[in-house]
Protein backbone atom coordinates (compact mmCIF):
# COMPACT_ATOMS: atom_id res chain seq x y z
CA UNK A 1 0.00 0.00 0.00
CA UNK A 2 2.95 1.89 0.80
CA UNK A 3 4.12 1.31 -2.85
CA UNK A 4 1.04 2.66 -4.31
CA UNK A 5 0.65 5.83 -2.88
CA UNK A 6 4.50 6.91 -3.72
CA UNK A 7 3.22 6.04 -7.46
CA UNK A 8 0.75 8.10 -7.39
CA UNK A 9 1.91 11.18 -5.27
CA UNK A 10 4.97 10.81 -8.44
CA UNK A 11 2.23 10.26 -11.37
CA UNK A 12 0.44 13.43 -9.70
CA UNK A 13 3.50 15.46 -9.62
CA UNK A 14 4.96 15.12 -12.82
CA UNK A 15 1.38 16.03 -13.93
CA UNK A 16 1.46 19.22 -11.96
CA UNK A 17 5.20 19.80 -13.44
CA UNK A 18 3.50 18.91 -17.47
CA UNK A 19 0.77 21.61 -16.99
CA UNK A 20 3.31 24.57 -15.15
CA UNK A 21 5.86 24.20 -18.07
CA UNK A 22 2.45 24.14 -20.74
CA UNK A 23 1.86 27.53 -18.38
CA UNK A 24 5.32 29.02 -18.87
CA UNK A 25 5.42 28.42 -22.41
CA UNK A 26 2.20 29.26 -23.08
CA UNK A 27 2.75 32.65 -21.22
CA UNK A 28 5.96 33.35 -22.66
CA UNK A 29 5.02 33.47 -26.49
CA UNK A 30 2.02 35.97 -25.64
CA UNK A 31 4.49 38.33 -23.96
CA UNK A 32 6.61 38.31 -26.96
CA UNK A 33 3.81 39.01 -29.10
CA UNK A 34 2.75 41.50 -26.87
CA UNK A 35 6.07 43.14 -27.02
CA UNK A 36 6.63 42.74 -30.72
CA UNK A 37 3.26 44.55 -31.13
CA UNK A 38 3.94 47.59 -28.85
CA UNK A 39 7.82 47.74 -30.85
CA UNK A 40 5.86 48.26 -34.12
CA UNK A 41 3.25 50.46 -32.39
CA UNK A 42 6.10 52.95 -31.50
CA UNK A 43 8.25 52.61 -34.33
CA UNK A 44 5.35 53.56 -36.20
CA UNK A 45 4.45 56.50 -34.34
CA UNK A 46 8.23 57.50 -34.70
CA UNK A 47 7.96 57.08 -38.45
CA UNK A 48 5.13 59.31 -39.18
CA UNK A 49 6.30 62.46 -36.87
CA UNK A 50 9.19 62.02 -39.30
CA UNK A 51 7.70 61.81 -42.39
CA UNK A 52 6.52 65.39 -41.51
CA UNK A 53 10.12 66.81 -42.10
CA UNK A 54 10.71 66.69 -45.40
CA UNK A 55 13.87 65.06 -46.85
CA UNK A 56 15.10 66.52 -50.52
CA UNK A 57 14.68 63.65 -53.15
CA UNK A 58 17.91 64.23 -55.32
CA UNK A 59 20.39 61.78 -55.54
CA UNK A 60 23.14 64.02 -54.03
CA UNK A 61 20.92 64.82 -50.75
CA UNK A 62 20.18 61.20 -50.07
CA UNK A 63 23.73 60.11 -50.97
CA UNK A 64 24.98 62.73 -48.38
CA UNK A 65 22.27 61.39 -45.66
CA UNK A 66 23.51 58.14 -45.94
CA UNK A 67 27.23 59.08 -45.92
CA UNK A 68 26.54 60.75 -42.60
CA UNK A 69 27.63 58.48 -39.80
CA UNK A 70 25.07 60.77 -37.75
CA UNK A 71 21.90 59.32 -39.41
CA UNK A 72 19.26 57.74 -37.55
CA UNK A 73 18.12 54.17 -39.03
CA UNK A 74 14.59 55.74 -39.85
CA UNK A 75 16.44 58.67 -41.99
CA UNK A 76 19.02 55.77 -43.09
CA UNK A 77 15.36 54.23 -44.38
CA UNK A 78 13.95 56.52 -45.59
CA UNK A 79 16.22 58.14 -47.81
CA UNK A 80 16.55 54.41 -49.38
CA UNK A 81 12.86 54.31 -49.86
CA UNK A 82 13.08 57.75 -51.57
CA UNK A 83 16.07 56.82 -53.92
CA UNK A 84 14.08 53.46 -54.70
CA UNK A 85 10.95 55.62 -55.81
CA UNK A 86 12.32 58.41 -57.65
CA UNK A 87 15.86 57.13 -58.98
CA UNK A 88 15.18 53.35 -59.13
CA UNK A 89 16.27 52.49 -62.37
CA UNK A 90 19.56 52.56 -63.75
CA UNK A 91 20.56 52.76 -67.56
CA UNK A 92 21.47 49.77 -69.39
CA UNK A 93 24.66 48.34 -69.06
CA UNK A 94 27.00 48.85 -71.66
CA UNK A 95 27.68 45.38 -73.07
CA UNK A 96 29.49 43.82 -70.21
CA UNK A 97 30.26 47.00 -68.21
CA UNK A 98 27.88 48.73 -66.37
CA UNK A 99 26.94 52.30 -67.08
CA UNK A 100 28.57 55.17 -64.92
CA UNK A 101 25.36 56.19 -63.78
CA UNK A 102 25.62 53.17 -61.85
CA UNK A 103 28.55 54.12 -59.86
CA UNK A 104 26.39 56.44 -57.17
CA UNK A 105 24.07 53.32 -56.83
CA UNK A 106 27.53 50.78 -55.54
CA UNK A 107 28.82 53.94 -53.58
CA UNK A 108 24.80 53.83 -51.66
CA UNK A 109 24.98 49.97 -51.78
CA UNK A 110 28.84 49.81 -50.11
CA UNK A 111 28.36 52.82 -47.71
CA UNK A 112 24.53 51.43 -46.35
CA UNK A 113 26.82 48.35 -45.42
CA UNK A 114 29.11 49.96 -43.79
CA UNK A 115 27.08 52.26 -41.80
CA UNK A 116 26.35 52.12 -37.71
CA UNK A 117 22.95 52.53 -38.05
CA UNK A 118 22.27 50.36 -40.76
CA UNK A 119 19.94 47.05 -40.11
CA UNK A 120 20.17 43.96 -41.64
CA UNK A 121 16.28 44.23 -42.95
CA UNK A 122 17.28 47.61 -44.61
CA UNK A 123 19.95 46.20 -46.77
CA UNK A 124 18.23 43.35 -47.89
CA UNK A 125 15.23 44.94 -48.10
CA UNK A 126 17.19 48.18 -50.41
CA UNK A 127 18.78 45.07 -52.25
CA UNK A 128 16.20 43.49 -52.99
CA UNK A 129 14.07 46.08 -54.38
CA UNK A 130 17.09 47.52 -56.27
CA UNK A 131 17.33 44.40 -57.81
CA UNK A 132 14.18 43.81 -58.68
CA UNK A 133 14.12 47.08 -61.20
CA UNK A 134 16.92 46.85 -62.22
CA UNK A 135 17.49 42.66 -62.85
CA UNK A 136 20.67 43.16 -65.08
CA UNK A 137 22.75 44.43 -62.39
CA UNK A 138 22.14 42.23 -59.64
CA UNK A 139 25.38 40.80 -60.12
CA UNK A 140 26.81 44.34 -59.59
CA UNK A 141 24.70 44.75 -56.43
CA UNK A 142 25.48 41.31 -55.12
CA UNK A 143 29.17 42.63 -55.39
CA UNK A 144 28.62 46.07 -54.34
CA UNK A 145 27.14 44.62 -51.16
CA UNK A 146 29.63 41.86 -50.35
CA UNK A 147 32.70 44.55 -50.19
CA UNK A 148 30.68 46.56 -48.12
CA UNK A 149 29.78 43.96 -45.53
CA UNK A 150 33.37 42.38 -45.48
CA UNK A 151 34.82 45.79 -44.89
CA UNK A 152 32.43 46.30 -42.05
CA UNK A 153 34.63 46.73 -38.78
CA UNK A 154 33.85 44.52 -36.49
Amino acid sequence: MDIELIIQSVMGLVALLALLVFLLFLTSNSSAKKKELKDNEIEKEVVVKHVSTEMPNDLVSLRNVIKDKNSSTLELRKALELIIQFHGTVHTKLGVRAHPDFDPYMDVLFTICRHPNADKDMIINFDRELGRLNPEYKQDINEAITKGLTSRRV
